[in-house]
C-alpha cells in the first residue's frame, strides 16, 4: 500500500472534495493546485499520474489535524465537523428532487370491487341466434 491509496482512502472515509482538501493543504501553508490534487488520485497507468509523495501525506495529515481538532485558541468537535461535510451533498439531491415535475395521473385509478358472476349474466345481452337451424343430409338420400 503507499501514499496514493491511504490518501485516496482518507479521502472517501472523510467525504472530502478536491476543493476541500485544497483548503486543508492551505491550513499548514502548502500551496497545492486542484488539478494536481486530482492528479495524485489517478490510476497509475494515465499519463497525468503523480505520485505522492511523503511530503504531500505528512502535509495533508498535519492540515487534517487542523481542519478537525482546530487549534488550541479555537478547538473544533471532530464530529460536528465531518457532519458539515454531509449536508453539502444532501443541499444537492434535495434540489434536485425539488426540481422533477410532480406525476399526476391523468384519470383517478381505483379498484374496482369484485363483481358477481350472476350480475355479470345479467349485464350481457341475451344471445341472438343468427342463422337457423338447417339440417344436412350431405348428399344421402333419405328414404320415404
Amino acid at each position: 500500500m503507499n501514499n496514493n491509496d491511504i490518501f485516496k482512502k482518507l479521502r472517501v472515509a472523510l467525504q472530502l472534495r478536491d476543493d476541500q482538501i485544497v483548503d486543508i493543504l492551505e491550513l499548514v501553508d502548502f500551496r497545492m493546485s486542484k488539478g494536481e490534487v486530482g492528479n495524485v488520485f489517478r490510476k497509475e497507468d494515465h499519463p497525468n499520474y503523480m505520485e505522492c509523495g511523503d511530503q504531500l501525506l505528512r502535509n495533508f495529515l498535519n492540515g487534517l489535524v487542523i481542519h478537525l481538532r482546530g487549534t488550541k485558541e479555537n478547538p473544533k468537535n471532530p464530529s460536528e465537523v465531518i457532519a458539515g461535510h454531509k449536508p453539502k451533498t444532501e443541499y444537492i439531491t434535495k434540489d434536485f428532487a425539488n426540481s422533477k415535475p410532480e406525476y399526476k395521473p391523468k384519470t383517478d385509478y381505483k379498484k374496482k370491487p369484485a363483481s358477481n358472476p350472476k350480475s355479470r349474466d345479467q349485464r350481457t345481452a341475451p344471445k341472438v341466434q343468427i342463422v337457423e337451424k338447417v339440417k344436412f343430409n350431405n348428399g344421402n338420400k333419405k328414404k320415404s
